[in-house]
């Protein structure tokens, strides 16, 4: 029988949220302080996805300006309805304030409408159901109205939806507290109606070693819900800091279009270590209905490297080449800019087959929005390549490439001008102290870069275009660096293209022709 492999989204694709439509699966995950924001998937078969997009593809759709690193878009859900497909988040301030918001859509690959804003929704993780009376529900997290019993107590709400106004409406109702107070941080709620069933899956345990997921049960929308006896229906805080996927949380149930049943959540794949660089994945595990109940992978109970693949043709997409020339009239998806993208700063088209990035005086290593183009790292060993054209013309021009955590966690290899003298240099940022590791003279205007990964250890080279020997820049780096565990925060490691100036106003740039990035077998 057909086997896959988890995860099957690898790399920084957390919170993920997937619905049916036919024969047609679609899936949403989190991104944080990333633009565009909230990428959007297809599937045929439950285990190959295509990115066909970003929900927020507009700035006036989403402003991330300063936003702090791990803030921004949390847990988005979504869902479909007589023909509309909606999409609901949260935006998460740098004063931590939650706001949650909705956006409608026809198609899928957008484009989709501009944010209905809900009034007096608090907490985060928001969710909407609709009931077969015709009626809409919203589902969050807020702090529990009669106070919070132990430290990160949370409660589990429900009010009515109009779509008609954009509001809520009618009271909130408190539906459950969790499966165990000592679970903490009850969040992530999705609700079904299964047979004669309301079914509420949460996340418990936080996001960390101890995430989990329960469930509860209610003949009423409304409640009272009752807990599973079997809960948590999946964790992996059981298996210890030296199992192979851990912190899995976060879920979704899905059904195929043949009554079989799986659940789609994040976990993360620490190495070297406890080390998380890829951040929260989403992976892919079978799910029975016993007396009413979910059990999640029977017999076994956790999430598989390798498992059965679902009952549903293989459906395998073209693979993106590993190389992009730059060539297409816009930017492939697997591409981000750290924040909302402010200003005229990158071009495909004034120098054709290349992209242009305009240096400008925003940092990397700021909460601002750099002149950056950059993509997830989604394998623990990988191989990056660029070509660059660009010649420094006064001191504080930069340009290279970066691997990043956020901006005080990185390793930056980049030609510049330093006090006059132009070199090359790797300069490593911890927790906002920089060293510089390596450097060397150079004063050319064509040279290309690789950034290889072997676990843990990251090496860097560079050479000038049109020689053959690699040079390198320093030893081998320490890659744990950009995991999680060391810089904090929510997301996976990015790797891309940056360029910068300490001055304003000036219209130097550097031309990347290509830009590769290729896993390197074990």
């Amino acid at each position: 029988m057909r086997k896959f492999q988890n995860p099957v989204l690898p790399g920084f694709y957390p919170d993920p949220s997937a619905i049916r439509v036919g024969e047609d699966y679609y899936l949403v995950t989190s991104s944080f302080e990333f633009f565009p924001g909230v990428p959007i998937f297809h599937s045929k078969d439950l285990v190959n996805w295509r990115q066909i997009g970003h929900v927020l593809d507009r700035p006036s759709q989403l402003n991330l300006d300063a936003i702090a690193p791990s803030r921004g878009i949390w847990a988005p859900t979504l869902r479909y309805h007589n023909g509309i497909y909606y999409m609901i988040t949260t935006f998460v301030d740098n004063d931590k304030e939650c706001h949650n918001f909705y956006v409608t859509a026809t198609d899928p690959a957008g484009s989709w409408s501009d944010p209905v804003w809900l009034e007096d929704a608090p907490g985060i993780d928001p969710s909407l159901f609709f009931d077969e009376d015709g009626k809409v529900y919203y589902t969050g997290n807020r702090f529990p109205p009669d106070g919070q019993l132990y430290p990160k107590h949370m409660d589990i709400w429900l009010q009515e939806l109009d779509l008609t106004s954009g509001k809520l409406i009618g009271p909130k109702t408190s539906i459950w507290q969790g499966a165990l107070k000592v679970a903490h941080a009850q969040e992530g709620p999705h609700l079904y109606k299964i047979g004669n069933w309301y079914y509420l899956l949460i996340a418990e345990g936080g996001t960390g070693h101890t995430h989990a997921i329960t469930i509860a049960r209610s003949e009423s929308v409304a409640g009272p819900y009752e807990g599973y006896k079997g809960n948590p229906i999946l964790t992996h805080r059981h298996l210890g800091r030296s199992y192979p996927i851990v912190n899995v949380g976060h879920g979704e149930l899905i059904e195929t279009q043949h009554g079989d049943w799986w659940m789609l959540c994040l976990a993360s794949r620490p190495y070297g270590g406890y080390f998380r660089n890829l951040g929260r994945e989403t992976f892919l595990v079978p799910v029975v209905w016993e007396r009413e109940w979910p059990v999640v992978n029977p017999g076994k109970g956790i999430l598989e490297q390798e498992a059965l693949a679902p009952n549903l043709p293989e459906t395998p997409w073209p693979q993106l080449p590993a190389r992009d020339d730059f060539d297409q009239p816009e930017l492939s998806p697997i591409w981000n800019f750290l924040r909302t993208p402010r200003g005229d700063f990158w071009s495909l088209t004034e120098k054709p087959g290349s992209l242009r990035l305009k240096l400008k005086p925003d940092s990397i290593a700021s909460d601002s929005n750099p002149s950056f183009v950059g993509r997830r790292q989604q394998h623990m060993n990988f191989r990056a390549e660029t070509t660059m054209k660009f010649a420094p013309e006064q001191t504080g021009d930069v340009a290279g490439i970066v691997l990043l955590q956020n901006a005080d966690f990185q390793f930056r290899a980049e030609y510049g001008s330093y006090n006059g003298i132009t070199e090359i240099r790797l300069t490593e940022r911890r927790q906002g102290e920089e060293t510089v590791l390596a450097a060397s003279p150079f004063s050319g205007n064509s040279l290309e870069w690789k950034a290889e990964a072997l676990g843990q250890s990251y090496s860097f080279f560079w050479r000038e275009a049109g020689t053959h020997n690699w040079l390198p820049l320093g030893g081998e780096a320490d890659g744990t660096l950009l995991s999680t565990d060391k810089a904090g925060g929510f997301t996976g490691a990015y790797m891309g293209m940056y360029a910068a100036s300490t001055s304003a106003g000036r219209a130097h740039y550097a031309d990347f022709d290509w830009f590769s990035y290729e896993p390197i077998s074990d």
